[in-house]
């Protein structure tokens, strides 16, 4: 039986303490961090453990956690572990007094509802399983990583960020069949296995003072088999020439051993050239005194429900089934920064491990986002602007990374196919806060206050595409422009479009109008460190129409001036109708 989930999440920080007490090579910070996670699964590991001083505390069973759906669960097993002649038949560390890795697998299989549930199992959810992180699959043929240099050099930077941030990080060759599985390559790596990434350097060449004014860096790479045997033999190998590159102090500084330990060297180009998949485990910082990178972090609960109301069903469906996507739960959520590193994890409510639900196969899931009006408040009735898209996979979890630019989105989480159920965790990473929340009104409601104040006759969209030929301000000759979009008193005011007099706005707001008659105001500033210039405006009307309309207009001053032209154009698309949920 092959074993591979907890061999891969064990094996970074079993190694990585082994190295530390053998030869040194990873930090006291590093080595303090894996305890922290190890800790996690492992909690009272002192009251848990055997003290001969002590034989009457012994109980025989044991405690441990797992992260399982957004919480840690608490999991207690006894000792009692599988042997056959006396010996482990799974897990088991080479010193036979020794048994945290046989208990913490039981522990696991019991999450699971049996051993067998374990075997081949998926690396990134057992990563996430034993840290809480968030586990991105790279899959280095689609990247075309061995060929794509530019690509290439990305990847590598991500992956020191990762390494360098605390993460875990897991690698592998596919196998594409069952003769290829564990078989052994000419340059000694193995297909199927999980390796486990110790570290990630970028190692400077040359010897003595020479080689501090030298730029070259090599990208490189260490790994470990988990059989803990059987190496890379080709360039950077252990005993390889290609070492006497590098001076005497930095192969003591990375660590340089010449023995069949499993653990091994790679320039990443090699790496990229072999390997076909890897695993990035981001362990999402939140804490504000770390000095790391620190990340907000926002968590959704929420469910596909198939009912036949198209107003109240939530199983819709991907975007394929047009007239049901929108359907589905959508979540609303802002960029506040220019642009941001946006990181989105989509998990579904794993039924393997509820057995009595049966072994029920995992749903096809996945996320498209949209951008939307900056004062979105309710549903989307009407496809907006699609930014970015995950791949849809019958997988536990589904992962996307995207910059996106300053503005408001939706989330939008399906199955593949509608009408199918299920519970899923979404959870949402920025750099700021996103106020992240689920939408679920479809219009204004009704309320007791209705009847004085009325009620939303229209709703009307303002699309600002453009503008063109504004009037030069600063000094070189350009302009720091904004929209402020006006309706019934509601204001929408867009990003500032730097250093141009002809801004690319793509701006929209939406406003549920309960005087048709009432017009739009469109403004233009210019931002400045004391009084914001104003540049020109538009006033609109909009009837209903199914169409939307596309205006180009020039703009006007302001007050009894404002017949005046000013110089500039602006294009504004707009849309209103008497159903307010066509949008």
């Amino acid at each position: 039986m092959r074993r591979c989930d907890l061999t891969v999440v064990s094996q970074p920080i079993l190694t990585l303490f082994r190295i530390h007490r053998q030869t040194a090579k990873c930090s006291a910070h590093l080595v303090l961090h894996l305890l922290r996670l190890l800790l996690q699964v492992i909690p009272d590991w002192k009251e848990q453990e055997w003290d001969t001083e002590k034989p009457d505390s012994y109980a025989g069973i044991f405690h441990f956690r797992f992260w399982r759906f957004g919480e840690w669960v608490d999991v207690v097993i006894d000792d009692r572990l599988p042997t056959v002649d006396n010996q482990l038949v799974y897990c088991h560390s080479n010193d036979s007094n020794e048994f945290w890795s046989a208990l913490v697998e039981k522990a696991y299989a019991k999450v699971y509802g049996c051993y067998e549930a374990l075997d081949g199992g998926n690396t990134a959810d057992a990563l996430v399983d034993f840290t809480g992180g968030v586990s991105e699959p790279v899959d280095l043929l689609e990247g075309q990583m061995a060929t794509d240099e530019v690509a290439r050099n990305q990847l590598f930077e991500r992956v020191l960020k990762v390494h360098n941030r605390d993460g875990l990080i897991s690698c592998s060759i596919r196998a594409t069949t069952v003769e290829d599985m564990e078989a052994r390559l000419d340059c000694g790596l193995v297909k199927g296995h999980a390796y486990a990434v110790t570290d990630v350097r970028k190692v400077r060449l040359g010897h003595g003072l020479l080689a501090f004014f030298k730029s070259e860096k090599l990208h490189m790479i260490r790994m470990r088999n988990p059989w803990g045997e059987k190496e890379w033999s080709g360039p950077w190998s252990d005993s390889s020439e290609e070492w006497n590159k590098v001076s005497k102090s930095e192969r003591e500084k990375l660590g340089v051993t010449v023995q069949d330990d499993g653990e091994f060297w790679m320039n990443f180009d090699d790496f990229c050239q072999y390997f076909t998949d890897l695993i990035l485990c981001r362990l999402i910082n939140t804490s504000y005194l770390s000095i790391h990178k620190t990340w907000e972090e926002e968590v959704m609960r929420g469910s596909w429900i198939h009912r036949q109301d198209p107003l109240r069903n939530r199983s819709g469906g991907c975007i394929n089934h047009k007239t049901t996507f929108l359907q589905n739960p959508q979540y609303v959520f802002d960029v506040k920064k220019v642009e941001d590193e946006v990181l989105i994890c989509l998990q579904q409510k794993e039924k393997r491990a509820t057995p009595k639900e049966g072994k029920g196969e995992n749903l096809a899931i996945g996320f498209d986002i949209h951008r939307v009006e900056l004062n979105r408040k309710y549903r989307m009735h009407t496809a907006q602007q699609k930014v970015a898209g995950s791949i849809y996979i019958n997988s536990r979890c589904v992962f996307l990374r995207k910059e996106l630019k300053e503005g408001r989105y939706v989330i939008i989480p399906t199955t593949f196919d509608p009408g199918q159920q299920g519970e899923f965790l979404l959870r949402v990473f920025t750099d700021v806060p996103s106020d992240c929340k689920e939408l679920t009104l479809d219009e204004p409601p009704q309320t007791c206050w209705t009847g004085m104040c009325g009620y939303p006759q229209l709703v009307t969209q303002v699309h600002v595409v453009n503008a063109e030929g504004l009037q030069g301000q600063d000094t070189n000759g350009a302009v720091d422009s904004y929209v402020i979009i006006t309706c019934e008193g509601e204001r929408v005011r867009s990003p500032v479009q730097k250093d141009t007099r002809c801004p690319n706005f793509d701006i929209k707001g939406l406003f549920y109008r309960k005087k048709p008659k009432e017009t739009i105001h469109i403004e233009i500033y210019n931002k400045n460190m004391i009084m914001d210039t104003f540049l020109g405006q538009v006033i609109l009307f909009s009837e209903p129409n199914e169409r939307q309309e596309q205006h180009t207009l020039h703009l006007r001053d302001k007050g009894s001036r404002q017949d005046n032209d000013i110089p500039g154009m602006l294009t504004v698309r707009l849309f209103t109708s008497t159903t307010l949920t066509n949008i």
